[in-house]
């Protein structure tokens, strides 16, 4: 078997490939092809210039470098490859160079540096200690390796190349011949082709009956080893001949095909396609043609196979047949497949993930509701990672849609996919495509018709997976055919689901893991933006909707409590803690903490709750909430709850939200949640705007001059600052008072500042 690179100890085509995808610059790419592929030596690359570069052919170009004289070392030529030509002619005039200019000026050893820093950092980015030691002379070693192994380079003109002046130094990259080898190169040993001298030899200049047109073939055939079939062809396209490697290919025996066409190698599309007829037609217009394809073997099966086919003349330049050279690519072609496979997969996968930032940059541009649902479906379908997006508003108002955002299918046509969505597959999809799992023909029509149920379903966890995937959907549209899968995830901030965003694609294998994980993202990222939204849009409205809710729905804890112990809740205050669990302090009346403490346990949406206070008319408690609650729900969709009032199993809640906010929206957002509650009344109201004077002034009046005094030298003194720069102590001995005295001004004047900032902000009492 013949030697590799890899079995030689010098760098791997793959090796090789990652140090140019480890250069960060032109130049160290170019500095790397031209040691890696010219063969040029540090010093010989300081030296270069353009002039040094010569074309020596014109059709097709070839190019050769007079590599200058550095040293003890002669100039010599060395072949320069077409690609690096043009990279050289780019880089120089990119550079603005002239012909006399050198191409790298830097010294040698700064181009050695050069090609550590790319090794080390091919070493550290593909995992691969190996690459770390790689080297200008590592590079120069792969080229001769590739030009003597895989290109099988004549031996002297890779010496003359590259400039070693010894055959002993290519010596370790030439491959030990195998048997095989060894008796094709002897053969004309046995069966000499022409008139000999006296001692056995053909005269010098002597020339066979027959010649090759083509330099390249003589090379192949004089090399043909069990690599490379050998097919000699008579004038009409049958097989005179051929050598031992096409027998061991084709799996025929001389005797079986001697005599017949050369399409018997192809398969029948191609023969009847008329392939073989071409092939040869075109070998003699062209002095010669090379193809890649399909060939048969004696037993029917397929592989893939480069094909050379030269014509042969005599010295008369008549035609004599064709010599036709195969060799089997079935592996290259299987890598190249799989490598091509992969990058598209790879293509793919980057097209859903420009899909999903681009989702991320315009929701940072997005400055409404409408807005943020329109922007996210034309981010997705932008691209053609998706076919259409789609965004369905949760709602239970009317069993109607009220809003739906799309983007590369116009709203109304979205029906018939949504609809198609829930059609059962064969063989299980059912699970798929109903993961409730029920067959109600009602209840499927329910999904069908009304999004709400659906995102509903998700909101409160029944549905199952936060995706629903479903495939093999085929839908007629008028200008064609929509065929692949759908995904659909809510839009969700907390426990609150805005909508659900659907996304369509006909791409092969599509809503993967990750993908998954992207779309899920996604739709918290859209959720997100649309509570931001609303927030920011009530802070900055002048004017406001201030709205009466009355939840009557036992999914509430304090709603059902209320009923069951016939008490009252009425909101003291409300502090949000995480995105999905508030502080609520209640005053309670009609029920002693104990009892209301006792059903709490049982309650899994409590997570802890204590009595604070005491008093003649009732208690001061604090409940820890974790989970869905009507209040929770109305401040996910950017709404300030003002006032809540839980009595008699009813829960009346007063809030406000910004004057161009849908009310509808929120209402309807909020039954999804908790169906039984209502809307019961709403009302236009001016914002008051305080100053920060005005502010100042109002908490001024509350406070005494010694509160003043200490908050001023207590602040002022660093006592608040972490770590203190002054102790209560050192206060107090400043202002000539007990340190007892200061922290009572302290406590009460702190009191009465946070009691102005939370509760009276326009410093009534």
């Amino acid at each position: 078997m013949t030697t590799t690179a890899v079995e030689s100890g010098v760098l791997s085509d793959r090796q090789y490939e990652m140090l140019l995808d480890a250069a960060e610059t032109y130049r160290e790419a170019l500095v790397v092809r031209c040691c890696g592929e010219v063969g040029l030596r540090p010093a010989e690359l300081a030296e270069l210039t353009v002039d040094d570069v010569e074309q020596v052919r014109i059709d097709p170009p070839r190019y050769l470098v007079r590599v200058p004289a550095v040293g003890d070392r002669e100039g010599r030529t060395a072949y320069l490859p077409t690609r690096v030509e043009r990279e050289l002619r780019r880089y120089a005039r990119s550079n603005d160079l002239s012909p006399a200019d050198r191409i790298f000026d830097v010294t040698p050893r700064r181009l050695q540096m050069l090609v550590s820093d790319v090794a080390d950092r091919a070493g550290e980015v593909f995992d691969d200690p190996s690459l770390v030691d790689a080297s200008t002379g590592e590079l120069r070693r792969y080229f001769a390796a590739t030009a003597l192994v895989d290109h099988e380079v004549n031996p002297r003109a890779v010496k003359t190349a590259g400039g070693w002046r010894s055959f002993e130094a290519l010596e370790p990259y030439l491959p030990t011949p195998t048997d095989a080898e060894l008796v094709e190169a002897f053969d004309a040993v046995e069966r000499p082709s022409g008139p000999r001298d006296g001692r056995g030899r053909s005269p010098r200049g002597s020339r066979s009956s027959l010649s090759v047109s083509d330099d390249s073939v003589v090379r192949l055939l004089l090399a043909a080893s069990d690599r490379y079939a050998l097919v000699h062809l008579d004038e009409d396209g049958y097989v005179e001949r051929w050598n031992r490697s096409a027998a061991a290919m084709f799996g025929y025996r001389a005797g079986e095909i001697v005599g017949s066409h050369v399409s018997a190698f192809y398969p029948d599309s191609a023969v009847e396609d008329g392939a073989p007829e071409r092939t040869l037609s075109a070998a003699l217009e062209e002095s010669g043609s090379e193809a890649e394809g399909w060939r048969v073997h004696k037993d029917g099966s397929r592989f893939r196979a480069t094909e050379v086919v030269s014509p042969l003349r005599d010295d008369r330049g008549r035609h004599r047949g064709f010599a036709v050279f195969v060799r089997d690519v079935s592996r290259h072609h299987e890598q190249l497949e799989s490598a091509c496979s992969q990058r598209d997969a790879l293509e793919r996968r980057y097209a859903v993930a420009r899909r999903h930032r681009s989702v991320t940059a315009s929701l940072l541009e997005s400055s409404g509701h409408e807005e943020v649902e329109t922007d996210t479906c034309t981010a997705l379908v932008d691209g053609g990672a998706y076919e259409f997006a789609w965004i369905d508003r949760a709602t239970l108002s009317d069993r109607r849609r009220k809003w739906r955002a799309s983007s590369g299918i116009e709203p109304d046509a979205v029906d018939r996919l949504a609809a198609a969505e829930w059609q059962p597959d064969e063989g299980g999809a059912d699970a798929a495509s109903n993961p409730n799992g029920d067959t109600d023909p009602d209840a499927d029509d329910a999904r069908r018709n009304d999004g709400a149920v659906l995102e509903s379903a998700i909101a409160d966890g029944s549905h199952g997976p936060a995706i629903d995937v479903v495939r093999d959907v085929t839908v007629e549209f008028d200008d064609g055919t929509f065929e692949g899968a759908i995904a659909r995830v809510p839009l969700s901030y907390g426990d609150t689901t805005y909508g659900t965003l659907s996304v369509a694609t006909e791409r092969p294998e599509p809503f993967d893991g990750e993908e998954r994980q992207w779309l899920e993202t996604t739709g918290r990222q859209v959720g997100y933006a649309i509570a931001a939204v609303r927030r920011r849009n009530l802070l900055l409205s002048d004017r406001v909707v201030e709205f009466d809710i009355a939840c009557h729905d036992a999914g509430s804890f304090f709603v059902e409590t209320s009923s069951a112990l016939d008490c009252r809740f009425e909101l003291d205050s409300l502090v949000p803690v995480s995105e999905s669990t508030q502080l609520y302090y209640f005053r309670l009346e009609g029920a002693s903490p104990g009892d209301v403490f006792d059903r709490a346990e049982t309650d899994g949406g409590i997570a802890d709750c204590r009595l604070i206070e005491t008093d003649e008319d009732g208690w001061r408690v604090e409940f820890v909430v974790e989970g869905s609650s009507p209040t929770l729900t109305l401040t996910e969709y950017g709404v300030t709850v003002l006032e809540a009032v839980i009595e008699a199993g009813t829960a009346t809640i007063t809030a406000e939200c910004a004057a161009d906010a849908e009310l509808r929206t929120i209402v309807d957002g909020l039954r999804a949640a908790f169906p039984d509650s209502e809307l019961i009344g709403k009302r236009e109201a001016e914002r008051a705007v305080q100053t920060a004077r005005e502010f100042r002034e109002g908490l001024e009046d509350r406070l005494t001059d010694r509160q003043v005094a200490a908050l001023r030298a207590a602040y002022s003194g660093g006592y608040y600052d972490w770590p203190r720069e002054s102790t209560a102590e050192e206060i107090a001995d400043a202002m000539g008072i007990s340190s007892p005295t200061l922290h009572n001004h302290l406590r009460k004047g702190q009191h009465e500042l946070l009691r102005t900032f939370f509760d009276d902000p326009s410093g009534d009492e």
